[in-house]
């Protein structure tokens, strides 16, 4: 008779778990925008493998990715998320390049649904929609895992794809990719065009039907948005000039450049805490769309990899 260790086989489990934690967060963060929100669905499916009898769980990815997918779906469809996401007051969270729970990203469609840009736009989705869309595009299942992992049919579920695609393509502005040199460079004029007050250059780095969109510093219960480039131009101003910058945020902060969510961004730093975030889509040479974050309780992660990864600031000197 062989005699099995308990705890050598809780551990091995645990192992089994761990392995995929960060696979795991990635999922939960794109279908639900929020890093926090994120572990803590991947926590709640620890418990879940717990309590679970596992001798019985023939292939632990699939039922994990399955638990995963079915907690952040009721976490989307809770009362709470409703009144939050209805009134407009919610922007997803800005994650620094390089952190895991940005998850893959060897693939244009992967690192795309990953974007600030989409993940706004998949608000515009049912959270069914939302989970087929991500598990196709940024996981690469096929439409019969996808159907085992939702309790749907496998034609139901490319019917939510099409649907899912063809909203988002709908209201997404695509120019063709720009390469990091020449997004970098915008982002650097539009800074420097903002700081020293150039309204006709600033307007001129925006595209005709430009739109920027800001939380307020969660200071509102409603976005902030500018449709016009005279409005962003005007927005820009105020926001990056020293004086007012200062005065705002109570000392002179440090502007960054770096990638946040795969996107061109600028990171507003003081005194080792990420005050703000402005991420720009650009598109034919252009900004096209600017997302500026900025209430505390988004920048808790972003802060935490910021000061891992300290780089030289765009402006040292207001």
């Amino acid at each position: 008779m062989v005699c099995v260790d308990a705890a050598a086989t809780d551990r091995f489990d645990v192992g089994r778990f761990e392995a995929s934690r960060n696979r795991l967060a990635a999922l939960a963060y794109r279908l639900l925008g929020s890093a926090a929100d994120a572990e803590d669905a991947v926590q709640d499916a620890f418990l879940h493998w717990q309590e679970a009898d596992r001798r019985r769980i023939e292939v632990p990815e699939a039922w994990l990715t399955k638990v995963v997918t079915n907690l952040c779906l009721d976490r989307l469809r809770s009362a709470r998320a409703r009144r939050e996401r209805t009134v407009g007051a919610w922007l997803p969270e800005p994650l620094l390049d390089g952190d895991p729970m940005l998850g893959p990203a060897d693939t244009a469609e992967q690192r795309e649904a990953v974007s600030l840009a989409v993940l706004t736009l998949m608000e515009r989705l049912s959270p069914v929609e939302r989970a087929v869309y991500l598990l196709r595009e940024a996981f690469s299942y096929g439409h019969a895992e996808i159907g085992e992992i939702l309790d749907i049919t496998e034609s139901a579920s490319q019917q939510h794809l099409h649907r899912a695609r063809r909203r988002i393509t709908a209201a997404r502005r695509r120019g063709g990719d720009v390469d990091p040199a020449s997004a970098r460079r915008i982002v650097e004029e539009f800074l420097a065009a903002a700081s020293s007050g150039r309204t006709e250059r600033l307007m001129a780095l925006l595209t005709d039907d430009a739109t920027a969109i800001s939380d307020g510093a969660g200071l509102t219960r409603t976005l902030l948005r500018y449709d016009t480039p005279q409005g962003i131009a005007t927005i820009a101003r105020a926001g990056f000039q020293p004086a007012l910058a200062k005065r705002r945020l109570g000392g002179a902060p440090a502007i960054h450049y770096a990638l946040v969510n795969d996107t061109p961004a600028i990171i507003v730093v003081l005194d080792d805490q990420v005050v703000g975030v402005v991420a720009f889509d650009i598109t034919g040479g252009k900004i096209a769309t600017l997302h500026g974050i900025a209430a505390p309780a988004r920048l808790v992660r972003i802060t935490a990899s910021w000061r891992h990864k300290p780089d030289a600031p765009l402006i040292t000197r207001w």
